[in-house]
């Protein structure tokens, strides 16, 4: 009995050891979390939360079941329906470049959803399908009104931004709703997919009333592959949850600009989130000027950053929320920057790039699409690909496309068209185009509108049908070289999109949504003619109806009943005359 006794204790002993040794093996997962603070050209500012979960782990295989930072819902998303890439962005509002600049990733108004399918995948329309009926249960969005009628497979503007070498773009699948509204009901399935959810690390700042009072607003997921080393001979999965959101001016006193983490969220930070192996905020204090700062940040900095980010040069005060120095004289953080002086001309800085679109014409038959692309680039010209979706109810004249810069016509060097067919798939436009240094180039269309079926329109058909934005992907020419830094050492906000050679840099820019009037008839006459034809088939056919099923019945007239007799036989011992 003690031999066993003994045994048992020492089993129990050995148990212990190997799940000792087993807690002191590193986890295969990691989370960064990182905001930015950026004061915009226009006086506004600019908040980017990044939310990085790296999983060094094989999802496409059936056998993963443990998950501890990555959210399960999205690992086993991947894994059923083999997906190589997703991107999914939720936006409310438009990106204003040429006022508020080069966005560090920009999203289209409404939702936006693009994937990239695994070779293994044999019915890549049904897989499609199914996976947006999921993320629009995961999301709380409208995802499942996405079908064949606005979802097209583009085949040069969105190339996999992750570990990936895919030739074949028929894996690919693209679509935007422009109509979609974002709001609270979207936000909050967003943060549960974060490890520390919002209790803890950056995600407190995230108040959806204070989120939601704001100029534009944008949250985003972004699932791909990536390396796992140098030698890249396994990879990781990588998921990133962004939010950007703009507020408006805050002035208080002489016109001055000042804000504070307070002012805009309503709240401070108190600690970093416990799961974050990275937690950092930067503040953009960058100024041509080096020797005459417009901006001062308090409390001070502990480091500062240099970094060339969108081919210029940067400076960026860091906060570590991991360092104990961060909280020695506070028990929180609560970030405020001042204007030392007003900004001027020569403080704001045109984008290299910017676009605009807008639909021309008179009447309800025909019309125009023009397209505006600005290169602002003193002395460089470089390609675009403008990729057009146009919806199968506007008909486009591809005969009367034109491209005219400087006066000149302007001939595409590619140029891919696949033509709507009616309820079944919109237009796809892919272009190719050279944008010489300082020009302006227009694009225009002729399109003519049809006639829906008295079930297609909206409930709302006075208010008009929405387009989906042009989308434009261009390498932009740097001004100042970048030099090759690790992406496990850069920031988060430069590392979605990295550059090869420093050279140049990656953009991707969205025009705003059209909203186009179609013939629509006067919903209020058949409304006036059922009310009118109910009524009087009400009246008449009731009517009729009722005399013709009625039974008439000729009563005679009674003798009096028990109450008669009573009465007469009171009223004779009164003496009075019998009824």
């Amino acid at each position: 009995m003690e031999r066993a006794t003994v045994l048992g204790f020492l089993l129990l002993l050995g148990a212990r050891g190997g799940s000792g040794q087993a807690a002191l093996k590193p986890p295969q997962d990691s989370l960064r979390e990182e905001l930015l603070l950026s004061p915009l050209p226009s006086g506004d500012l600019a908040a980017t939360f990044q939310f990085r979960t790296r999983w060094d782990s094989e999802l496409q295989r059936e056998g993963v079941s443990h998950y501890r930072l990555f959210p399960k819902a999205l690992g086993q998303l991947i894994s059923k329906y083999s997906v190589r890439e997703l991107h999914l962005s939720l936006t409310q509002g438009f990106w204003r470049t040429w006022t508020w600049g080069q966005p560090h990733l920009q999203a289209p108004a409404g939702a936006e959803l693009w994937v990239w399918f695994q070779d293994s995948v044999t019915d890549v329309d049904k897989s499609w399908k199914e996976l947006s009926n999921m993320l629009s249960g995961i999301f709380c969005a409208s995802l499942n009104f996405i079908d064949s009628t606005n979802t097209v497979i583009p085949t040069a503007s969105f190339k996999p931004v992750g570990l990936a070498n895919v030739t074949d773009h028929h894996l690919l699948r693209y679509a935007v709703l422009p109509r979609e509204v974002v709001c609270t009901e979207n936000l909050t399935p967003w943060k549960k997919l974060l490890p520390c959810s919002s209790k803890a690390g950056l995600a407190v700042l995230l108040k959806a009333e204070r989120l939601f009072h704001s100029s534009y607003h944008s949250q985003a997921v972004h699932i791909r592959p990536i390396c796992r080393d140098v030698s890249c001979l396994s990879i990781s999965w990588e998921l990133r949850q962004t939010l950007t959101v703009v507020f408006d001016t805050f002035s208080s006193g002489q016109g001055k600009k000042d804000w504070s983490l307070f002012k805009m969220f309503s709240r401070t930070l108190t600690e970093a989130c416990p799961l974050a192996s990275e937690s950092k905020i930067y503040v953009d204090i960058s100024s041509k000027d080096q020797g005459n700062k417009l901006l001062e940040v308090t409390p001070a900095p502990l480091s500062v950053h240099e970094a060339v980010v969108l081919g210029d040069r940067r400076t960026y005060a860091v906060y570590d929320l991991l360092s104990p120095a961060l909280f020695n004289t506070s028990r929180s953080l609560n970030v405020q920057l001042k204007w030392k002086r007003p900004q001027d001309s020569a403080d704001l800085s045109t984008p290299v790039l910017h676009a605009q679109r807008y639909v021309s014409g008179y009447g309800l038959q025909t019309g125009e699409i023009s397209t505006l692309i600005y290169n602002t680039h003193p002395h460089r010209a470089f390609p675009v690909i403008l990729l057009e979706t146009v919806p199968w109810y506007l008909r486009l004249y591809i005969h009367t496309l034109t491209i005219i810069t400087k006066g000149k016509e302007n001939k595409p060097s590619y140029i891919h068209y696949q033509p709507a067919q009616d309820r079944r798939q919109p237009h796809l436009l892919e272009m190719l185009i050279q944008l010489p240094a300082n020009s302006a180039t227009k694009i225009t269309i002729q399109f003519e509108r049809a006639l829906l079926k008295w079930t297609e329109y909206t409930p709302d058909p006075n208010h008009g049908f929405y387009v989906s934005p042009s989308v434009l992907s261009v390498l932009v020419p740097s001004i100042i070289a970048a030099k090759a830094v690790a992406v496990e050492e850069s920031p988060l906000f430069t590392s979605l999109f990295p550059s090869s050679d420093g050279s140049s840099y990656f953009v991707r820019l969205y025009t705003e949504p059209l909203l186009v009037n179609l013939p629509t008839p006067d919903f209020s006459m058949p409304y006036n003619v059922i009310c009118l034809t109910c009524t009087v088939v009400a009246v008449c056919y009731g009517s009729f109806y009722n005399l013709l099923t009625r039974t008439f019945h000729v009563e005679e007239p009674s003798r009096g009943g028990l109450a008669k007799k009573l009465a007469n036989i009171i009223r004779k011992i009164r003496g009075v005359p019998p009824l």
